[in-house]
Order: C-alpha cells, then sequence, then structure tokens
C-alpha cells in the first residue's frame, strides 16, 4: 500500500457499490489536502459464499472506477485483493490499517448499502479516534430520512401507497395532479404468462464483453474463490457508466415494450425474458434512478401510446420508483431485527441442490441452474420459485437470505433481505407485505412451461408423483389455518382447504411429512 507522506484532511471512503462521481461525500474535495480510499477486501465475498461472477462485478467495476478518478486527477489509494502488503481479510481490518499509515483528521463516507458495514465503519472510527462523517446518499430518490417521515403513524405500509406518494413528488407519469392515463396502476395487464407455444423471438439485453481490466479480475477470482459457486464463462454485465448508459438506451429501444405484459412470465432456457438487467448498473451506482425513469417516460412521450403502451412504461416506473426505493425504506427501519425475523419459526437446513440445482423439480432445476451459470433469475423466479419453496419447507430465514445475497451479481443487502425475509418468507410477519406470497404448483404450470419436462404433476397433492411445491402449499395451509383464515387476502385459501376430507388431509400431512424429510432427494 501506498500513500502520501504528510497527513490527510479528509478521507473519504468510496465503497464497492457508490460508483459515481456524483458522491456526496466528494463535494468539498481538495486534491491538494485530501485523499479517496477504496478497499477491496475478500471478507465481503466470503461473508456468504458469493458467487464467483458477483465477486467479479464488483471488482471489475471498483477498478473500472479508480480508473475514472485517476483521470480526473483524484488522489487515491487504492487497496487491491492481490496486493501483498495487504493481508487483512475484511473491510474494516484493512481500513484500520489505512488509517494508520494515511493518518486523515476526518473519515468522511456516504451512507453505505448494509447495516453491518455501517456498524464496522463507525467502529473503526471510533478505535482510531477520527472523526466520522456520514453523508446522505444522493444516489436515492427518497433519503432515508424521508422514508422514515413518510412511515411514522402509519399502521400498515404499503407499497402502493409510498409509490403513488413518489410519483406526485417527482411528476413522474403524472396529468397535473392526476395519474397519466387516468390509473396508478397498470398490474392487470402486466401479468400475462407466455403463449402456449413460447415467447417467441426476444431480443437479446445488452452485454459487454469483458475488457483487459474485467479478465484480469476474471483469473484473479479464479485463483482466490475456486471453490465458490457459479461460473465466470458467461459474464456479460455493466461494469461502467457507459455500459450502464448503453443498458438503458438497449433496454428502451428493445425490449421495453414487452416487459410490462411479460414480467412474471417464466420459461426454460429464457433465463432473462423481456427484463431489463439495469439493476446491477443502478445499485452500483453507475447510473442514477431518475435518469432511468426520465428516460422511460421521454420514450413514452416521444414514440407515443400505441408504439409504446403506457402499461409497460408504468410497470417499469414503479419497479424502479416504487418498489426499489421502498424497499430500501424499509431495509433501514426494519434493521438489524429484520436479519433474526422468523415468523413461523422456520428451523430446517437450506437443501444441498440451493447451490448444485441438482433437483427433480424443473422449475427449481431450471431456476438455479441460470442463477449459478448468470448470477441473475427475475423477481418472479426469486419470489414464487426458489423463495416460495424455501417457506414452503419450512427453511430458516437466516440461511435462505444469506443464500440470495450470495448467488445475485446484484445483491447488496439493503435490497436483498427486505425482499428474501419480508416478501418471499413472510419472516417478518407481514410489516410491509399484506399476504404470504405463496401458491401450488399449478401457478408455476400457468406461468410457465416447466412442469411439461418435470417428473411431478402439479395437481396433484399427494402421492408418488405430487408437486412437492403443491404438496407442501397444501400443508402450509393446513399447519396455519387459524392465521391465513383471519387474513381476508388468504382466507379464500383456507376455505378450500376446509373442503378436505379428514382422511384427505391426514394423507396430505403424512406426504408432507415425508417430503420435508427426504427434502434433498427431490
Amino acid at each position: 500500500m501506498s500513500g502520501p507522506a504528510s497527513r490527510v484532511r479528509r478521507l473519504v471512503l468510496v465503497l464497492g457499490d457508490q460508483l459515481w462521481l456524483g458522491n456526496p461525500a466528494l463535494v468539498g474535495f481538495d486534491p491538494a489536502q485530501d485523499r479517496v480510499l477504496m478497499i477491496e477486501a475478500a471478507g465481503e465475498s466470503t461473508g456468504v459464499w458469493s458467487h464467483r461472477a458477483r465477486i467479479a462485478v464488483f471488482l471489475s467495476a471498483m477498478r473500472h472506477f479508480r480508473d475514472e478518478l485517476h483521470s480526473a486527477d483524484i488522489p487515491l489509494t487504492y487497496l487491491a485483493l492481490d496486493d501483498p502488503q495487504c493481508a487483512a481479510g475484511t473491510l474494516a481490518d484493512r481500513l484500520a490499517l489505512a488509517m494508520e499509515t494515511l493518518r486523515p483528521e476526518a473519515l468522511w463516507i456516504c451512507e453505505p448499502g448494509e447495516w453491518r458495514l455501517q456498524q464496522d465503519i463507525e467502529a473503526v472510527a471510533q478505535a482510531t479516534g477520527v472523526e466520522l462523517t456520514w453523508h446522505e446518499d444522493s444516489h436515492f430518490l427518497c433519503s432515508r430520512t424521508r422514508f422514515a417521515d413518510w412511515v411514522r403513524g402509519r399502521k400498515e405500509w404499503r407499497m402502493e401507497h409510498f409509490y403513488r406518494a413518489m410519483r406526485r413528488e417527482h411528476r413522474v407519469l403524472m396529468a397535473g395532479d392526476e395519474p397519466l392515463g387516468g390509473q396508478w396502476n397498470f398490474d392487470t395487464d402486466n401479468r400475462r404468462a407466455y403463449p402456449k407455444a413460447g415467447p417467441g423471438a426476444i431480443p437479446e439485453p445488452a452485454r459487454f464483453e469483458p475488457d483487459d481490466i474485467t479478465q484480469e479480475v476474471i483469473a484473479l477470482v479464479r485463483a482466490h474463490f475456486p471453490d465458490h459457486p457459479g461460473s465466470l464463462d458467461h459474464f456479460i454485465w455493466p461494469v461502467t457508466r457507459a455500459h450502464g448508459l448503453a443498458a438503458l438506451r438497449h433496454f428502451i429501444d428493445e425490449r421495453l415494450l414487452g416487459f410490462g405484459p411479460y414480467q412474471d412470465a417464466m420459461w426454460s432456457d429464457t433465463p432473462f425474458g423481456w427484463h431489463s438487467l439495469l439493476s446491477v448498473a443502478l445499485n452500483l451506482h453507475m447510473i442514477h434512478p431518475r435518469e432511468v425513469v426520465d428516460a422511460v417516460e421521454a420514450a413514452h412521450h416521444e414514440r407515443g401510446p400505441q408504439a409504446l403502451p403506457l402499461a409497460s412504461v408504468e410497470g417499469f416506473v414503479r419497479q424502479v420508483l416504487g418498489w426499489r426505493e421502498f424497499i430500501r425504506g424499509v431495509y433501514w427501519q426494519q434493521m438489524p431485527g429484520l436479519k433474526a425475523a422468523n415468523h413461523f419459526g422456520h428451523q430446517r437446513a437450506l437443501p444441498r441442490w440451493y447451490w448444485t440445482g441438482e433437483t427433480h423439480m424443473a422449475c427449481l432445476r431450471d431456476t438455479i441452474a441460470q442463477t449459478l451459470k448468470h448470477g441473475y433469475a427475475h423477481h418472479i423466479q426469486r419470489l414464487m420459485v426458489t423463495g416460495q419453496f424455501a417457506l414452503l419447507a419450512q427453511i430458516d430465514p437466516a440461511q435462505v437470505a444469506d443464500w440470495y445475497l450470495a448467488v445475485y451479481v446484484d445483491a447488496i443487502e439493503w435490497v436483498e433481505l427486505p425482499n428474501v425475509a419480508g416478501m418471499a418468507l413472510y419472516a417478518d410477519g407481514g410489516r410491509f407485505t399484506s399476504k404470504p406470497y405463496i401458491a401450488s404448483g399449478q401457478y408455476i404450470a400457468r406461468m410457465s412451461n416447466h412442469c411439461t419436462d418435470c417428473r411431478y404433476r402439479p395437481a396433484d397433492r399427494t402421492g408418488p408423483q405430487a408437486c412437492p411445491i403443491t404438496t407442501l402449499y397444501w400443508y402450509f395451509l393446513d399447519q396455519h389455518e387459524a392465521e391465513l383464515k383471519a387474513n381476508p387476502r388468504t382466507a379464500l385459501m383456507v376455505r378450500n382447504l376446509a373442503r378436505l376430507e379428514s382422511d384427505e388431509r391426514t394423507a396430505l400431512r403424512d406426504h408432507a411429512q415425508q417430503v420435508l424429510t427426504h427434502i434433498d432427494a427431490l
């Protein structure tokens, strides 16, 4: 590690998901007496058993931003993973060493995306006696303070209410004081399955071939993390701002039209569907959500509702301006308790095949296989396939959340944990969701072609070919009948359960226990 001989006035720590020159901690930066610090730390990849593509995304994007800072003549100390002078493995350890060498008077940082990291950094600052200043993350359209004000006094936290407030506040898809098109939400237009003949030709997403820096990183990851899951052979992800902007333009031009109606659809060998694949560029701060929303809205106005229907545009805007901002606010409101939340008291270990995809259940096999290949699955695959199975199979929420954080290239805890623990697993008891998201295997059959190539039958609750998802769905209703009956959103499900004869219930319980006992062999 090299650094200046004189003491640094202000040390600006730039984290791996804060890769933009608009970082508020850089405001007032004086190259004559201030310095930027960036840290590659193995501990950020081994805290959970991270997918190798996820590690490569962060390291490559960081090294590209390093070069951007150099080009801007911003003094920088960069601690690389393979620097022999920096043996400490955790970010906190490496930060402490840098503080000793650089001897800053103050440490400035943009708010992090993880509660644990915030605590670690505060501990280092306290131990070294350096004044620490956190700066509000201007990348988001709703600050943590603003969200806290919004939820104060609310009995229910509902994204739809928050989304409408954000639309009004930021004047997005509005006609005066009313929503463009006369309605806020086009959900009913955006839940189509692909036609029975298949999805047809879907334009490929933007792909970015690894340049010299990325190839260097891929080789480094292979050397340092040889036993980690996932492939590096299909790396296509954006690692610069220019990549992110190109991906945004490509999505608007080629894929936004089909995103709306088919955003929930699944099909084998169709890992990306019509989705944008912008989450990496957004979550690492390479592009700003405001410019994403503005570009999509502008395209709708320029092309007109026939060429680019409002339903598709609104469906995408809701993901960025609504859900993304909402879920970040939820994370900071619920931490640190959300990390340990376990409403149903589930304790079962994560099945081994979550790390291999070697299961006879076609929907899970396909989803996990593509996850290991690309580090990606879209939101319905995450919610209603891997997430729903984990809920129905009584898997420990902490193990499930760690898996999601490990295997997806766009995973940062602020977005991953509330989506998994809060939404997919209902581990917080419904703090911001109105019901557990559960369905039988027949939902998978309706939204995909997975069941046509599966040894299990989605309509069967019991028997040798019964779909494990269907069996465990009905067993979940049976086990939580009173709670679900009291919820208007799930009461109909329980009424269907009540139609079963007592011997059918007994057979269901017996079969469900067999499924759970032999879960690793499904």
